[in-house]
């Protein structure tokens, strides 16, 4: 039972390992658990084939706390039929109950809570929110999936979409692109529900950055351009810029100069003024970050001014942005190193790897690596 309920989490045991050290520290709980010791629990037996028992009680109850199930449930064959819990359909009308009290200030309580832990995202990283943000997303799949509403039905699918959408980027950062791949798929699961043909070309956009963390930048290429397309009629144009933009990264990796840079300059046309308020809260684009980003692209593409546009919007960035400060050193490294100036190339690269650390961004962590093993 217990690797049929990690799966049905959609993780690894590797992944699930991560998960449990986590959710220990942040609870406060003693237990601990081991690759082997975690695989013996699933088997059932020790080496020598003898039966494994319970585990020390302090694991027992770190696994309890994590699935909400009696570790002697969790240890049972998965083939072991299970008797019924007492109570099954009055859990079913709580949980259709708990969902029909769903109001609009429910979902914009829901919603400001979505834009807090989005700024303690960016400025502090996944390392600190990113189970708050797993957390979320289950109790908002469990509101959505018990509630008859077809208008809170469509609410809630979007914030779904939103935070499965943050939750794939930051486990992208975190350097697991393909369970990152898994939350984006809810992500558009849920923007479908939602009606919603903006979120579903960001989430699908985003989709495509973990393409190209695996060098599938043709396929990368290919998703963006329909996202676009998806969003071309509906969109805002600060969504379409952001678009635009992400088109142009994806085509600069591909070493596609002149196109790459059509692209941002298109995002540049359609970018709406600094003090215009975004319609999308889940977008952080203004014409700093899109410099930083068209710095990104030149870097790629080893255009000589990357230097100069990576300078300035490092200058003007808000430092609340640590992750895209992050990501601006080490494309600034990249182009200064083409430059021949490897003292000041090495000074970014360093406070780089400082603050990559800091908020465990292994995505970068991997740039950074392979950027000072680069001659």
């Amino acid at each position: 039972m217990l690797e049929v309920k990690i799966r049905e989490r959609g993780e690894t045991l590797t992944e699930f390992l991560d998960y449990a050290s986590r959710f220990a520290r942040r609870t406060g709980e003693s237990g601990t658990l081991s690759e082997r010791n975690l695989k013996r629990l699933i088997s059932g037996r020790k080496s020598d084939g003898s039966p494994i028992g319970l585990p020390r009680p302090a694991t027992a109850r770190l696994l309890e706390r994590i699935f909400d199930l009696p570790i002697e449930q969790l240890l049972s064959p998965p083939d072991e039929p299970q008797l019924p819990r007492a109570g099954t359909e009055d859990e079913l009308r709580q949980r259709l109950r708990s969902s029909s009290r769903v109001d609009p200030q429910v979902i914009a309580i829901l919603k400001r809570q979505l834009d807090e832990i989005r700024r303690l995202d960016r400025q502090l990283g996944a390392i600190v929110v990113r189970d708050e943000v797993s957390i979320k997303v289950g109790q908002v799949a469990q509101l959505l999936s018990h509630s008859l509403s077809p208008s809170t039905r469509q609410q809630l699918a979007g914030l779904l979409a939103e935070l499965c959408t943050l939750l794939g980027w930051q486990t992208l950062d975190a350097g697991n692109p393909e369970q990152a791949w898994r939350h984006y798929e809810q992500a558009k699961t849920a923007a479908l529900e939602s009606n919603d043909p903006q979120r579903l070309a960001h989430a699908s956009a985003e989709q495509a950055f973990a393409l190209l963390d695996i060098g599938e930048i043709d396929a990368a290429v290919d998703t963006l351009a329909a996202a676009q397309r998806t969003a071309e009629r509906t969109a805002s144009r600060h969504l379409r810029a952001w678009l635009a933009a992400a088109h142009g990264e994806a085509l600069a990796h591909g070493s596609d100069r002149s196109r790459a840079l059509r692209a941002f300059d298109q995002a540049a046309s359609l970018l709406p003024p600094r003090d215009a308020e975004p319609a999308e809260p889940y977008l952080a684009l203004d014409d700093v970050h899109l410099s930083r980003w068209r710095g990104h692209a030149l870097a790629q593409v080893g255009e000589p001014e990357a230097v100069q546009v990576l300078t300035s919007a490092l200058d003007r960035l808000d430092p609340a942005f640590t992750r895209a400060e992050i990501g601006l050193r080490v494309d600034l490294s990249i182009a200064l190193l083409k430059h021949d100036e490897h003292e000041e190339a090495t000074k970014h690269l360093g406070r780089a790897a400082f603050m990559a650390a800091s908020i465990g961004s292994q995505r970068q962590i991997s740039r950074i690596r392979k950027t000072q093993l680069t001659p």
